[in-house]
C-alpha cells in the first residue's frame, strides 16, 4: 500500500513507524476474570498492555521511529493507518506498518451476549434483514505504508492508494455505543476532500457492517445521502462487507476491511456475503 504524497521527502535514515491496534487478555483468566490456580508470571503483566503489543513490534524488528498503539474500539486500525499516514507526510519516517489484531476472550464475549450486541448464531448478518447482532471474529491484517514515489522507485508490488483519510467522533448519540448518521456523513465527506475526490468519482465501498438491526441501516443512510445524490443509476455504488464472510474483528476490523477493499480494487471482484 502507498500513499500518495509530494508534500514531503524521505528522510533515509529514519526508522519504520509502528502503529498498531489490538485487544487481548491474559490467557490464563477464566470467563469470571480469576486466574486460573493463582499463578502469575510476568506476561500478566506485559500481555495485557496494549503499548507493549506496538512496543514489540519494534523490538523485534529493532526499529526506533514512532511506535504507537490506537484503541479506538472497531475503528482502532484505520485511526492507525490515518496515523501512520500522517507520519509520512511529516517526514517521521518513511516505511510505516500497521497493523490490527483480534484475540477472543470469554468474558468479553459473555459481556456482549448480556448486553445483546451480539448475534445468537454467532454470524454476521450484513444488509439482511435477519441482522440480529454481529458475530465476533479474531484475527490479525498487517499492511505497509510507503510514499508513492518511494514504492515504486524501489519497485514494490503496490496494491493500492492512500488517496485520503479523515478521522472523527461519533459525539452526541442515541446511545454511547449507537451510531450517528449526521456524523458519518461529515466524516465520509471529509475523506473526500482529503482525498481531492467526488462522491461520483468512488465506484466501491467497504462499509462498516456489523448486522445489526440499529447500525447498518444508519450506515446505509448516511452512505444514500453522500453517495446516491445526483447519482445515474448506470453507474452504482457497489457496497461490500467483510464481516459477513469474516465475523467482526473488532480492533482489527478496519484493517480487515482496507485489505478487503485491496483485493477488490486487485480482481474487480466484490465476493459476496
Amino acid at each position: 500500500l502507498q500513499f500518495d504524497s509530494s508534500r514531503s521527502g524521505p528522510n533515509k535514515d529514519k526508522d519504520p513507524s509502528i502503529a498498531a491496534a489490538g485487544k487481548y487478555h491474559p490467557a490464563s483468566s477464566d470467563a469470571n476474570g480469576n486466574n486460573g490456580g493463582g499463578v502469575f508470571s510476568v506476561y500478566h503483566a506485559t500481555a495485557g498492555t496494549l503499548s507493549v503489543m506496538a512496543g514489540r513490534i519494534s523490538f523485534l524488528l529493532g526499529v526506533t521511529g514512532p511506535c504507537v498503539a490506537m484503541d479506538t474500539a472497531c475503528s482502532s486500525s484505520l485511526v492507525a493507518l490515518h496515523a501512520a499516514k500522517r507520519s509520512l507526510q511529516l517526514g517521521e519516517c518513511d516505511v510505516a506498518i500497521v497493523a490490527g489484531v483480534n484475540v477472543l476472550d470469554a468474558e468479553t464475549s459473555i459481556a456482549c451476549a448480556v448486553a445483546g450486541m451480539t448475534s445468537p448464531d454467532g454470524k454476521c448478518h450484513t444488509f439482511d434483514e435477519s441482522a440480529n447482532g454481529y458475530g465476533r471474529g479474531e484475527g490479525c491484517g498487517v499492511i505497509i505504508l510507503k510514499r508513492t514515489s518511494d514504492a515504486v522507485a524501489a519497485a514494490d508490488n503496490i496494491y493500492a492508494v492512500v488517496k485520503g483519510s479523515a478521522v472523527q467522533q461519533d459525539g452526541k448519540s442515541a446511545s454511547l455505543t449507537a451510531p450517528n448518521g449526521k456524523a458519518q456523513e461529515r466524516l465520509i465527506r471529509d475523506a473526500l476532500k482529503d482525498a481531492s475526490l467526488s462522491a461520483g468519482d468512488v465506484r466501491y465501498l467497504e462499509a462498516h457492517g456489523t448486522g445489526t438491526k440499529l447500525g447498518d441501516p444508519i450506515e446505509t443512510g448516511a452512505l444514500a445521502h453522500v453517495f446516491g445524490a445526483d447519482r445515474d443509476a448506470s453507474d452504482p455504488l457497489v457496497v461490500g462487507g467483510v464481516k459477513g464472510n469474516l465475523g467482526h474483528l473488532e480492533a482489527a476490523a478496519g484493517i480487515a476491511g482496507v485489505i478487503s477493499a485491496m483485493l477488490v480494487l486487485r480482481h474487480g471482484v466484490a465476493p459476496p456475503n
